[in-house]
């Protein structure tokens, strides 16, 4: 057998070495679509004044407790980007674990500061 019979040709991988560069690419589609809920969210918790937008349902709920509100959705929803694209960049059962146990925490603290301060 000749040596030219035996090499298998192989396809080439695209994405070879560039998984940081698609985990920046997805960050940055993720960073454009929580633009505004971002900037919603900053607005509400750096002006605690907002809390009238709410038609009166949140007559009740302190004004700390509806500013640390808005300060964990605002803290969650940058840092979401960052979290997407780190798990898109590695791709792993250990990073997809780390980054969906990070929003599970981020949900839970929500739903409890949620239930402390916001409902009425």
């Amino acid at each position: 057998m000749s040596s030219k019979t035996q090499q298998h040709e192989e396809a080439i991988n695209v994405t070879d070495g560039k998984s940081g560069l698609w985990g920046f690419l997805v960050g940055l589609i993720v960073a454009a679509f929580i633009a505004i809920p971002l900037s919603a969210a900053f607005s509400f918790a750096t002006h605690p004044n907002t809390q009238q937008l709410f038609s009166g349902r949140l007559d009740e709920a302190s004004q700390g407790g509806y500013a640390a509100f808005w300060w964990l959705a605002t803290i969650f929803l940058a840092a979401l980007p960052f979290l997407v694209g780190y798990a898109v960049a590695n791709l792993s059962r250990k990073s997809l674990a780390i980054v969906g146990a990070i929003i599970v925490l981020f949900i839970i603290a929500a739903l409890v500061l949620g239930q402390l301060f916001l409902v009425v």
